[in-house]
């Protein structure tokens, strides 16, 4: 197994229940980490690591007694939002020293349709010296894993499978098998799994940028984006959807997958493209509606205070890649304001590494103008009704982003918002 992270530790600690596993990551501390039975990210708890059989390293040489090969590393998009394969490529680099005849390499990252066979391909067969398709076989078998969702476990999620010949698919299902209880499907090509992932995740995205321009409307209409789509969910058919921000390394990411996949073959992408306008717009547009509220209170200055709760990407989850908590707080220091970020479960050390924020404790959040849930973490809301009177000044602006707050709970004389 090539890649431990939220997507690749899973796999890997299932396949380790069946077969004789070894678990890869570049990362010398992770590695550490793990062997001590620690998922610093939450997914795997301590007892099935401590218990699993699985051998860890960060030394690329040990892969060679394996013969079949899973990679699951990130694929993220650059500062131009062009996809990023450099990790991917570097993955390739490492395996292909230690392929051998009849060796199975099967990707789960994110990628566009045709990358594992135009991309992958090449560089493995650059770094082994092997032929492709000859001496060994390629697949593809995109991740599917939720993660903070215990209700959606990895044996639970029909997997897809891919093979680039009949022969690879009917091992890659056989082996796939052995941990998916809910079945494997497999996919006609690696193409059609490759753009099967992308149009999962760019489907959702389209549906939340169509509910985050919603969200508008209704503001400026003067009603409750909530109570509408409560009124419009006793439909039966309607699609179950809600405003938000749209971070993370999935949602906001696999579509520009595809979309650059088009525009490579000529063809603009015009509903794709659009909704990751939305969505990627929606930090500076809940920054730009608080200043206003603060304005109309009469609160808006360089001191006026503002606190955040919750910095991850998304409730219940540590992972702080592509945050659109910290664009909000971003957007919001253009404003001349200067946020105090509370976040309960995101790792301090990384957070002031990777974006220069310090979070600081709950208690720095008094006498508040205006208090941004943005991340509902369990945590938080667990006592979120106990703290409030000590955050908030009586007459600040309450925002709540995901709507996860009871509004007629709230005391009288404070003002709310949510999307």
């Amino acid at each position: 197994m090539c890649g431990l992270g939220y997507v690749g530790l899973p796999v890997a600690v299932a396949f380790a229940r069946q077969f004789d596993v070894i678990g890869f990551d570049v990362d010398g501390r992770r590695i550490e980490s793990l062997r001590r039975g620690e998922d610093w990210n939450g997914e795997v708890e301590s007892c099935v690591l401590s218990a699993s059989t699985m051998r860890f390293t960060d030394r690329a040489e040990v892969l060679s007694e394996c013969n079949f090969f899973v990679v699951a590393v990130p694929t993220p998009v650059d500062k131009k939002c062009s996809p990023d394969f450099s990790l991917l490529v570097r993955a390739c680099q490492t395996i292909g020293p230690v392929l051998r005849a009849g060796s199975i390499v099967v990707f789960e990252s994110t990628v566009h349709p045709g990358a594992t066979e135009e991309i992958c391909a090449p560089e493995l067969e650059k770094a082994s010296g092997l032929r492709c398709g000859i001496d060994f076989k390629l697949g593809y078998s995109p991740e599917r894993i939720n993660p903070g969702d215990r209700e959606h476990p990895l044996n639970k999620i029909v997997k897809i499978v891919s093979g680039q010949d009949a022969e690879a698919l009917e091992i890659i299902a056989d082996v796939y098998g052995q941990i998916i209880d809910a079945g494997v499907h497999r996919a006609a090509s690696i193409k059609v799994a490759e753009a099967a992932k992308v149009l999962e995740n760019t489907q959702r995205d389209i549906n939340i940028a169509l509910m985050n321009e919603m969200s508008k409307i209704c503001d400026l209409v003067g009603i409750s984006t909530s109570e509408v789509l409560k009124a419009a969910g006793t439909k039966w058919n309607f699609l179950r959807f809600t405003p938000g921000l749209v971070g993370g390394h999935c949602i906001g990411v696999d579509p520009y997958y595809l979309t650059s996949k088009a525009q490579e073959l000529g063809y603009h992408p015009e509903v794709i493209l659009a909704g990751r306008r939305i969505n990627d717009g929606m930090a500076d547009h809940v920054a730009s509606r608080l200043v206003q509220l603060l304005a109309r209170n009469h609160r808006l200055s360089p001191v006026a205070r503002v606190g955040v709760l919750g910095m991850t990407f998304k409730e219940n989850v540590s992972d702080i890649r592509n945050s659109k908590a910290v664009e909000l707080c971003r957007a919001l220091e253009r404003f001349g304001l200067a946020p105090i970020a509370f976040d309960p479960i995101a790792d301090k050390a990384q957070m002031e590494r990777e974006y220069g924020i310090s979070l600081l404790s709950k208690a720095s959040l008094t006498k508040l103008d205006l208090l941004v849930l943005a991340v509902p973490h369990r945590q938080i809301m667990d006592c979120i009704w106990s703290d409030l009177p000590h955050m908030i000044n009586d007459d600040g602006v309450v925002c709540d982003l995901m709507s996860a707050l009871d509004r007629n709970r709230l005391k009288s004389g404070l003002q709310y918002w949510a999307l």
